[in-house]
Formats: structure tokens, C-alpha cells, sequence
């Protein structure tokens, strides 16, 4: 076992725990995972390849040096026969520009000495009679047909024969070729499956004899966004001096063929752990869901005792992911407003009471002609109900709990409604996290007039689109638009409303009213519609505080994951300078 393979083995669990969360939002795992220590593995192994630490070297493989005279002579050869065009000289090579020291028997070489490249075109997209979408069409690549560490089999555009002729005016390039793209996503590569024509953004390249093709694939990307003296960086563009300039590390030929090997050795068990630490993660989120499924499910509830105390037993192994906390926080709101979190108690006052009251202050509130009257919202059937719920507790319609509202956005051709004081908001400031960003329009007191106000406890809730279901408890006076419903509850407690409204149960039964099914839309009447479980205003106090504290918690244990997982990847990092020294 070399001393690579001893890296991967010796810090296997490094490599694997080094994690982040890329998204909390929404179900599922894969995807919302970004595997920080295998990608660092993966950069470690080109890395050493380029600098000749990936095998060993062979005292008898004929020198890197030999190897470039005869590229030269090939070359002086080609551009003799008018098969590849002159280019400008090239300094040599100084001490100070080399990035790194190379084992004996490399050298150093740029781009253009070892592989010729060609720039691409881009017919005009006005002239129709460039392009076509026919069969017998010439493929042309573009940088987001190219599939990074891959190869290219099919391009989304055609062009047409009178392109070819009038535009490239020279053959496509050929199957086997490397395609690099070097503006804007500079050191994205793939192989050619067949001939093409490509854009001005990417280069075809092919090697010259005993440069290995595969051996440049692997590590231009690498050199490309390392750089040089002219420093090559992601996300900005080379230009024809700094891709000459690009400094390529030459190994002896049969040395290139060693090293191809070994990465495609060494890629596909980074491969294996990728796939082998998805799984698990997924497993373990299905894990989890289960066993806090078994607390939430109605049909349960005998079990749900036991089902708890089989959490609490394994705490410490079942919430080790940013994923798992926030499913863990989901149950909680469900519980919540099942009546399991906090126990009855028969003193309080029932609900039904509780919505006596909330009525008689809403009719008095239409008499003093504070709000208009609405439409009387129809009896809740039992089909409706998602879970039975506790002796005191009622269900009750959205639309009854306070006073709802759909936002509106003032005519934005009156400067007299805009740049005031007030905050006005559409669905892109309400986060899943229960955050509210920074407003990017602010109204005055006659704009407010012209949309709607928000008050502290108001809960806003986004209706339509991609974000419908995101809400919020408003915390100061603000405005918002269309997109947004809001409630204003009369007598409750906004935080157990805010609760409810951001539960599962309450979740599921929003997107099933809603129509649409590319862009989700649900009316403010559908809204107001839904159900929601309501307990006695004591019992709501209690529940709100036990939810608050738990949900510190929770914020706790994902605090030190996170800082765990900050660790992991410092160590990933320090392991990779190391093997480097």
C-alpha cells in the first residue's frame, strides 16, 4: 500500500465526517449534502499527481527533457506542412515562476509546447440560416453542453453547412479531443465522443506524440485554476497570453501513463466512499423519520410513549446531522399541536369557550365598523380532521381565529408611495428559517394607505409560487404585497398560531387546496379555510414556552455540530497540506 492509499486509510473517518449541509429546506437528503472531505481527497489526489508524489518514479523511463525535443521537432514539423499555424515564441521558463518543485527527470513546460488548441466561434444567432435543428446539422458545443470530468456525446444546437463555410471555414473538432472552457468557468473539461464545433469560450486541445491526452485532461483543470505568474482564478477568464502561459508539470511518458492509472484507481474509491457516505446518511435520515414518525402518527398514539423513550435512549447517535435536528424541530411543532407536548389540564378553560369569545369581539368589531363583515366560513366535517385531539381542544377554521388580509403592491408610477419609512416585503424576504431580510422597498405613510399593513403578531404567510407555505410573525410595522395572506388573531396566542401554521399536518393540507401545480396558488378564501387545533388559551401559553425551550435546544446541538463539522474540515485541510510538505 503506497503512501496515498495510506492517507485515504489512516484518516477514512476524516475524509467521510467532513460534511455541510447545503440546504435544511424541504424533505430528502441527497443533494443537500456537500461531502467536504471527499472533495478534498479528490483535489489532494490531482494535486499530488502534478507535483509526482502520486507513484513512484522510474530511473528508467526516458527524461521529461528528451521528451520535449521531440515535441518540438514534431511541431516545427506540423507548422512546416501547414497543418498547425506558427506561434509566438515563449520565454524561457524562470526559477521564480515554477509553482512547485518537480522529481527528477520532469520539467516544466507551457501550454503550447505540449498540445495545440484551437478557439471556437459563435455563428450569429440572428442569421437563421446558421443554424438548424435537422439531423444531418453539424453539433456545436456550448460551455453548458460540456460535462466536467466527462465527455460530450450531444450538443443542444445544430449548426448548418453555410456556417460552417462561411463562418469556422476550417473541419470541427475531432473525436478524442479536449474541450476546455476558459471564460467565465474557466478549467471546465470533457472529451469529445464525436466531431464538433464549439464556442469562443472553450478550446479544443490535442497533444502532441508521448504527451498523454489523458494525463492533460486530468490535470489542466487543476493548472488552469491555479494559475501562474498571470493567475488563473474561477469565475474569471483567460485570454490567449494566459493560456500560453499556463506552466503544465511534464512526467516522462510511461511515468503519465502510471499516474492516469492511479487516479482512476484512487477516483473511483473516492467513488465508493461518496456513495457508501450518501447512503449512509440517508439511512440514518430514514431512521430518524421513522422514529419520530411513530411519535406524530395518529394511528400510534398508544405507542407514541415508547416510541419516545426509544429516542431518548439513542439521543446522542440519531441527531448527529443539521438535517435530523430539523426534523427533529418539525415533530416538535406537531406535537405541539396534537396536545402531546404539554399535559392537559382540566381546570383551564375548554377552547370552545375561548371561541365564544373570539366571535363576540369579532362581531364587535364589524358593529364599530373596524372591519368589514365576511362570508360565514362553513362547519369543519369530520373528513377534515387530520388527528383527534385532546378533551378541551377544538378545531377551528383560519379565517375564525382573527382578522385575515391579502397583501397589495402600490402603483409603482406614484413616487409619492415609495421611498418612506415603512418596510413593504414580498415572498423573497420570508425565509424557511424564520427570518425576515432586509426589505429592498420602503413605503410612506401614503403608500401604506395604498397596500396593506402588517402589525406586530400578525402571522404573514406566502400563498402562490415555489415559497408558498413560508410564514412569519411579524415583530414590527411593515406592508406587504399580493403574493402574501395574512392573520391577525383576536384573543389567541400569535406564537402557538405561528406554530400551527408552520406544522406538517397544517403544511400538507395547504398544498393539497392549492391549484396549480407548476406555480402553487392558494386564495386568501381557501386560506382562510384551513383548520387549524386550537387549545385553551392556558394550555397555549404552556405549549409556546415548551416549544421555545426546546427549540433552544435543538439550536444548541446543531451549533456544535456545525463547529464539529468546521473542525472536520480544518483537519481534511491540515492533512492535505501535510501530505503536500
Amino acid at each position: 500500500m503506497n503512501q496515498v492509499e495510506n492517507l485515504i486509510t489512516q484518516h477514512l473517518d476524516i475524509w467521510t465526517q467532513a460534511t455541510e449541509a447545503k440546504s435544511t429546506a424541504g424533505r430528502g437528503t441527497r443533494g443537500k449534502i456537500n461531502l467536504l472531505g471527499i472533495q478534498k481527497l479528490r483535489e489532494l489526489i490531482l494535486e499530488m499527481a502534478v507535483r509526482g508524489l502520486l507513484v513512484p518514479q522510474d530511473p528508467n523511463d526516458e527524461p521529461a527533457s528528451d521528451l520535449l525535443k521531440k515535441i518540438a521537432a514534431e511541431k516545427a514539423q506540423l507548422i512546416k506542412d501547414g497543418k498547425i499555424k506558427k506561434t509566438k515564441p515563449l520565454p524561457e521558463i524562470t526559477d521564480d515562476e515554477k509553482p512547485f518543485e518537480l522529481p527528477k527527470g520532469w520539467e516544466w513546460a507551457y501550454l503550447p509546447n505540449v498540445c495545440f488548441y484551437n478557439v471556437g466561434k459563435t455563428p450569429s444567432t440572428k442569421n437563421s440560416a446558421f443554424w438548424t435543428e435537422s439531423p444531418d446539422g453539424f453539433p456545436w458545443i456550448s460551455i453548458a453542453d460540456l460535462n466536467h470530468d466527462s465527455t460530450v456525446q450531444a450538443t443542444s444546437k445544430k449548426i448548418t453547412i453555410e456556417a460552417v463555410d462561411k463562418v469556422f471555414k476550417s473541419e470541427p473538432a475531432s473525436k478524442g479531443s479536449i474541450l476546455m472552457s476558459f471564460k467565465l468557468t474557466v478549467g471546465k473539461v470533457s472529451i469529445l465522443e464525436m466531431d464538433a464545433y464549439h464556442n469562443e469560450a472553450i478550446i479544443s486541445i490535442n497533444c502532441f506524440k508521448g504527451f498523454n491526452n489523458k494525463y492533460l485532461f486530468k490535470v489542466l483543470p487543476e493548472r488552469a485554476n491555479s494559475g501562474n505568474s498571470k493567475r488563473a482564478i474561477m469565475g474569471y477568464t483567460l485570454n490567449s497570453s494566459s493560456l500560453s502561459a499556463l506552466l503544465i508539470p511534464v512526467p516522462p511518458t510511461e511515468e503519465q501513463a502510471r499516474i492516469v492509472a492511479k487516479v482512476d484507481e484512487l477516483m473511483a474509491l473516492c467513488d465508493a466512499l461518496e456513495t457508501q457516505t450518501l447512503d449512509s446518511i440517508a439511512t440514518h435520515q430514514t431512521l430518524v423519520e421513522t422514529l419520530l414518525g411513530n411519535l406524530v402518527n395518529p394511528d400510534n398514539s398508544a405507542d407514541s410513549h415508547q416510541a419516545w423513550l426509544l429516542i431518548e435512549q439513542h439521543f446522542d447517535v440519531l441527531f448527529t446531522t443539521e438535517h435530523s435536528i430539523d426534523t427533529l424541530k418539525q415533530t416538535i411543532l406537531q406535537l405541539a399541536v396534537m396536545g402531546k407536548l404539554v399535559p392537559q389540564d382540566p381546570n383551564d378553560e375548554p377552547a370552545s369557550e375561548l371561541l365564544k369569545k373570539i366571535a363576540t369581539e369579532k362581531a364587535q368589531l364589524i358593529k364599530n365598523g373596524k372591519i368589514k363583515k365576511s362570508k360565514p366560513l362553513p362547519p369543519i366535517t369530520e373528513d377534515e380532521k387530520p388527528f383527534d385531539l385532546p378533551n378541551g381542544w377544538k378545531w377551528v377554521r383560519l379565517g375564525n381565529c382573527g382578522i385575515g388580509f391579502t397583501g397589495k403592491t402600490p402603483s409603482t408610477k406614484n413616487a409619492a408611495f415609495f421611498n418612506g419609512d415603512v418596510p413593504f416585503i414580498g415572498p423573497g424576504q420570508i425565509t424557511p428559517y424564520k427570518e425576515l431580510l432586509d426589505a429592498e422597498k420602503f413605503l410612506t405613510e401614503v403608500g401604506v394607505n395604498e397596500s396593506v399593513e402588517a402589525l406586530p403578531n400578525d402571522i404573514l404567510m406566502v400563498c402562490i409560487g415555489g415559497s408558498i407555505g413560508k410564514s412569519i410573525k411579524v415583530e414590527k410595522r411593515l406592508s406587504f404585497n399580493q403574493q402574501i395572506n395574512s392573520i391577525r388573531p383576536i384573543m389567541l396566542d400569535a406564537n402557538y398560531l405561528d406554530f400551527s401554521l408552520s406544522s406538517d399536518s397544517f403544511q400538507e393540507a395547504l398544498l393539497e387546496k392549492a391549484t396549480g401545480s407548476a406555480t402553487p396558488i392558494i386564495n386568501r378564501g381557501k386560506w382562510e379555510e384551513l383548520i387549524v387545533s386550537l387549545p385553551p388559551k392556558q394550555e397555549q401559553t404552556r405549549i409556546v414556552a415548551k416549544v421555545n425551550q426546546l427549540m433552544t435546544l435543538c439550536d444548541q446541538i446543531k451549533t456544535q455540530l456545525q463547529t464539529a463539522q468546521h473542525t472536520q474540515a480544518q483537519l481534511a485541510q491540515s492533512i492535505t497540506q501535510e501530505a503536500l510538505q
